[in-house]
């Protein structure tokens, strides 16, 4: 019985499925293959070069580079660049030399440019291809100041900007003082009285208001040595750049010159309100030296400040001069170990010591462009704050530094030793040259 009901079961099953199969499309017929199927190519995509640009923290040249690389990516899509200016001044170059060596860090770097010996010796950098910057091109499109990135015959490096040295004053103390806001000193001697008349001092003797505070560690070394020293009737250096000269007499009667505003005059001390920068920023200081850089410091961090800004006090004999600097840009041997990252090197080094990116710099930061086509604009020139650094700059003066470092760091201890400890002036100045001509006699005997 069960058995009987099973077969008529499963001949029910079978006849649905034949029906099934009967109404069901018929189903396509497989395709050929190939003997050997490969998989489907896909579109490749533009590879992107990744390189690392560096600079010690400054927030004017921060955003100023921020802005260029922005610019750069969007008209090079095939590059990337990552900018590290997270490192302290104190540090930065402490941080290259850990770096470089173990083949991480910057791609581009940028460094003072009196550093450039000390990282050629140490095998930082190589030199600019000439093909894409040669000699020509570069001394033809640049200030003159650029030439002492050239060593042993070679470009390591060339600048977005440089910068002059100028004198700033505070309008408003100027006022108070009864002197005229619109009239800085001119001279020397114009220079010293205008400091003293706009100190000013508590009942118990303390300065309240500097007319004018010596920064060693700032700028002052560098108006010593290639201005004072000049005006004095000195040289800083012989024409070949071996020996020290800021020592003899002249030198001496300069550095006695400004050393008196601390110990003599006392119109200002460095060690006050943080630092002459400072005080300055603060309007706690009347009379400031320093750099073009210093206009972006001051708009952003203290745009209230009613203040001018001039060429520099004249020597007693008329002798204009200033100290021209900058801060350049080379390309390291991580970069040039690899001929992707080089090529992007080169594009991304190109592009930001163009006149453009120039006008940008000095827009942001303060410092005047380095190719001749931007800054010898006539609105530059005219300006009322940047004309003074422009203005100046056909008899600037750039030191050749081969470590500049210790050079300044010996005329602090010079400075120091004179006003802290009573120190000769002369023999103290007399030391501190003969370590710096230590260091020029290591340095020509390699090379």
């Amino acid at each position: 019985m069960f058995r009987t009901r099973y077969i008529g079961l499963l001949a029910i099953v079978m006849v649905l499925g034949l029906l099934m199969q009967a109404c069901a499309p018929p189903a396509p017929a497989p395709a050929e293959q190939p003997a050997e199927t490969a998989p489907a190519e896909q579109p490749a995509e533009e590879e992107v070069v990744t390189i690392e640009y560096w600079q010690y923290f400054f927030e004017p040249r921060v955003d100023a580079m921020n802005e260029l690389i922005r610019q750069f990516e969007e008209q090079n899509p095939g590059i990337k660049v990552v900018q590290n200016a997270d490192i302290p001044y104190a540090e930065f170059r402490d941080k290259i030399a850990a770096s470089v060596p173990a083949g991480v860090g910057p791609d581009v770097v940028t460094l003072f440019y009196g550093w450039l010996p000390a990282w050629v010796d140490a095998g930082y950098l190589v030199p600019l291809p000439e093909d894409e910057f040669s000699p020509d091109w570069i001394e033809s499109s640049f200030t003159p100041l650029v030439k002492a990135a050239k060593f042993q015959g070679k470009y390591w490096a060339i600048p977005t900007a440089v910068r002059t040295l100028a004198l700033f004053w505070n309008k408003d103390l100027f006022a108070e003082a009864g002197l005229d806001p619109e009239k800085p000193p001119q001279t020397l001697d114009e220079f010293v009285d205008y400091a003293r008349k706009l100190t000013k001092y508590d009942d118990a003797g303390n300065i309240v208001i500097e007319g004018y505070a010596p920064e060693m560690p700032g700028q002052a070394h560098h108006w010593f040595r290639e201005v004072l020293v000049r005006q004095f009737g000195g040289q800083p250096f012989d024409e070949t750049n071996h020996k020290v000269m800021w020592n003899g007499p002249e030198g001496c009667q300069a550095f006695k010159w400004l050393l008196a505003f601390e110990t003599e005059y006392k119109t200002g001390s460095n060690d006050l309100y943080d630092g002459a920068t400072q005080a300055f920023l603060q309007g706690k200081e009347a009379l400031h030296i320093d750099g073009s850089f210093r206009l972006g410091t001051i708009a952003k961090n203290a745009p209230d400040l009613n203040f001018g800004v001039a060429p520099l006090p004249v020597g007693p004999d008329g002798t204009r001069a200033t100290f021209g600097s900058y801060w350049t840009h080379g390309i390291t041997k991580k970069a040039a170990a690899d001929p992707k990252r080089m090529e992007a090197a080169i594009k991304f080094l190109k592009f930001i010591t163009s006149p453009e990116a120039g006008r940008l710099w000095v827009k942001t930061v303060g410092e005047l462009p380095a190719q001749l086509e931007a800054a010898q604009d006539e609105e530059l020139l005219s300006d009322p704050k940047l004309g003074a650094f422009a203005q100046q700059l056909p008899y600037a003066h750039a030191t050749f530094f081969v470590d500049e470092s210790k050079q300044r760091q010996a005329l602090i201890d010079a400075f120091d030793a004179a006003r802290l400890t009573g120190q000769d002036p002369c023999e103290a100045l007399n030391e501190a040259a003969a370590i710096v001509q230590e260091l020029y006699d290591e340095f020509w005997a390699k090379h």
